[in-house]
C-alpha cells in the first residue's frame, strides 16, 4: 500500500530542507511571497467577519465556531499555492539548530517576509474599505469590535495568546508538510487553524489585517495601539512557534542524529 504521509521523523527532516530553501530566496521573492501570504491570512479574516457577523447576538460560541470554521482558508492558499508566513517561517529554526543556515539568513528572512505579510493585509484591508466590502453595519460592527477588543488586551494576553496561536500554527504547517496530496493538506490546515481561532488566541499577520480594517472602519484604535500588539503577538508567536515546538521536535528527531554524524 502506498504511504501517503511522512512520519514525525521524516517531517523534521523535511522542514530542515524546507528552511533552507527559504534562507536561500531571494530578497525580492521573499517580499513579494510575503506580500501574498498576507493578503491570503487576511481573506481568511474577511471571511471570518462575514461569516459570524450575524451570530454574536443570538450565540457567541456559534458565531466563533463559523468564524473560525471559515478562516483555516487563508493557510491553505499559503500553503498549496506558495506563499512566505512569517509565523510558519519561525520553523526555521529547526534548520538553524541543524547548522543548515545561519543566523542572519534566518533573521533576514523574518523581517522581509513580516514586512511583506504587513504590506499585503494593508492593502487587502484598503481595498476591502474602499470596496465597500464590509459596508452592511453589522459587518462593520463586527469588524470594528474584533479591532478594538485586539488593540485593549492587556500586553502579557497578547503575549500568552501568540504563544498558544503560534504553537497551533506551526502544527499546521508540520501536519501540512506530512500530508502528500492537496486534500490532506487542507484537512491538516484545518483544524489546529479552526482551533486557534475559536480559541481567540492571538496571530500577528492575522491582526495585520483585522485591526487596520477595522481602523479604517472607525475603532477606536490608535497607531500606537495597533503597533504594540503587532509587537506583542509577535514576540508571542515566536516563542511558541520558532522555540517551543521546534525545540521539543530538533532534541527528539534530530539532535541524536547530527551528534551521529559529527562523531563520525
Amino acid at each position: 500500500m502506498e504511504k501517503r504521509f511522512l512520519a514525525p521523523k521524516e517531517i523534521a527532516n523535511a522542514m530542515v530542507n524546507v528552511g533552507v530553501g527559504k534562507a536561500n530566496l531571494p530578497v525580492g521573492s521573499m517580499f513579494l511571497l510575503g506580500i501574498l501570504a498576507g493578503a491570503f491570512i487576511g481573506f481568511g479574516g474577511l471571511g471570518n467577519t462575514i461569516a459570524s457577523q450575524t451570530f454574536a447576538g443570538i450565540d457567541p460560541g456559534v458565531a466563533k465556531l463559523i468564524g473560525a470554521a471559515v478562516f483555516p482558508v487563508g493557510l491553505m492558499l499559503v500553503v498549496i499555492c506558495g506563499a512566505e508566513l512569517f509565523t510558519g517561517n519561525n520553523l526555521m529554526t529547526l534548520a538553524l539548530m541543524n547548522n543548515k543556515i545561519t543566523a542572519g539568513q534566518m533573521l533576514k528572512n523574518w523581517c522581509v517576509v513580516w514586512l511583506g505579510n504587513l504590506v499585503g493585509s494593508l492593502c487587502l484591508a484598503l481595498i476591502v474599505y474602499y470596496g465597500g466590502v464590509l459596508g452592511d453595519p453589522a459587518a462593520t460592527a463586527k469588524a470594528v469590535g474584533i479591532a478594538e477588543a485586539k488593540a485593549g488586551l492587556d500586553i502579557s494576553v497578547m503575549i500568552f495568546r501568540g504563544i498558544l496561536c503560534n504553537i497551533l500554527v506551526v502544527l499546521a504547517v508540520w501536519m501540512a508538510t506530512s500530508a502528500q496530496d492537496i486534500i490532506s493538506k487542507i484537512f491538516a490546515c484545518w483544524f489546529p487553524i479552526m482551533l486557534f481561532v475559536l480559541c481567540g488566541f492571538e496571530h500577528s499577520v492575522a491582526n495585520m489585517y483585522f485591526i487596520p480594517v477595522g481602523m479604517l472602519l472607525g475603532a477606536n484604535v490608535s497607531v500606537g495601539a495597533c503597533a504594540t500588539n503587532l509587537i506583542c503577538v509577535t514576540i508571542g508567536n515566536i516563542i511558541g512557534g520558532a522555540i517551543i515546538v521546534p525545540v521539543i521536535y530538533y532534541t527528539t528527531y534530530l539532535a541524536a542524529d547530527k551528534k551521529k554524524s559529527s562523531n563520525v
